[in-house]
């Protein structure tokens, strides 16, 4: 039985992920701060481990063959991301690990080409997206010496899973109980979304073929790739009730960003609300096959499930 570690298990895409490779009878190491597990990881072993201490990374996930990389730092501040990759990348030189890695659209820049073909040149033109590359830079030096192998699967916009943080809940759903759909950008323009359990699942899937990966793969995962009318007719399916459109209000993020770091951060991403895009999967059903899909009603009803909606479609307490 191969032996997994997680890092961030407790973050909504790591305890996602956590949960499909305990499904798919794997061990798991749910690595976390302070070694604490949430509910559904039963069965994980919880350690403990700062992402930031080096040789605290690599005893926590001594003896992983498989090491997933869900470290997510506070979005308006990404200045120990390059610092816990190189950790990440000592970890698994240690113990001989292939690093699995979620990678972003944020490395294209702006502007986006309409279709994110894999292995298509990246041009970042945000500090976030710089930082991307930068870390990616350092996974294919470690994959090309010899000394980590790598496979990185990049998705759009997360949408289910336990948790909250992603723009799906934090705008789309926010209002839901008093009939509000909210648009986080151009209603007709596509957006990559990705349904985290399917995500999860793509990973179990190329783990399974990991003796036929490379040192170094850079693949894409093919979510729902929709516009918000379509999230929106999806979402009045689920609720069986219509729902009134508005959209976001950009003009009081930007105003207020000089003085606020997040809304900073994400007034810098706001392109990628404005520019469509989507994601081509080829690469990655060459060697896992058919990708994990969930039917766009059935993944917004298991989102809104996961934020606390009851099979009545009302709001319950956490």
């Amino acid at each position: 039985m191969s032996t997994i570690a997680v890092l961030g298990a407790r973050g909504r895409l790591g305890r996602t992920v956590a949960k499909a490779f305990l499904d798919a009878r794997y061990k798991v190491r749910a690595v976390t701060r302070d070694g604490r597990l949430p509910a559904e990881l039963t069965g994980a072993t919880g350690i403990a481990a700062d992402a930031l201490d080096q040789a605290s990374l690599v005893a926590a996930t001594k003896g992983a063959d498989i090491v997933f990389n869900g470290l997510n730092p506070i979005y308006s501040d990404w200045s120990s991301c390059l610092p816990m990759a190189e950790n990440v990348m000592a970890a698994c030189r240690a113990n001989g690990a292939l690093h699995l890695f979620p990678g972003t659209v944020y490395n294209f820049g702006s502007p986006m080409p309409p279709v994110l073909t894999e292995g298509m040149p990246q041009r970042p033109t945000t500090e976030k997206g710089r930082i991307r590359v930068a870390m990616e830079a350092l996974f294919r030096s470690e994959a090309e010496t010899g000394r980590v192998r790598t496979s990185i699967v990049r998705a759009g916009d997360f949408f289910g899973g336990k948790g909250t943080g992603s723009w799906f809940d934090l705008v789309v759903a926010s209002k839901l109980d008093k009939g509000i759909y909210t648009a986080p950008g151009e209603v007709d323009l596509v957006h990559e979304w990705t349904y985290l359990p399917d995500y999860a699942a793509a990973f179990v899937a190329l783990a399974g073929r990991r003796d036929a990966l490379g040192s170094y793969e850079d693949f894409n995962f093919a979510g729902h790739p929709v516009t918000d009318l379509q999230l929106k007719a999806a979402t009045e399916e689920v609720l069986g009730r219509s729902l009134k459109l508005v959209s976001m209000p950009w003009w009081v993020l930007r105003l207020g960003s000089p003085f606020m770091p997040m809304w900073k951060a994400i007034v810098s991403m706001s392109y990628l609300r404005f520019e469509e895009h989507r994601l081509a999967a080829g690469r990655l059903e060459s060697v896992v096959g058919p990708l994990p899909h969930t039917a766009l009603p059935q993944a917004v009803a298991g989102a809104l499930a996961d934020l606390g909606w009851s099979q009545t479609h009302a709001r319950v307490a956490a």
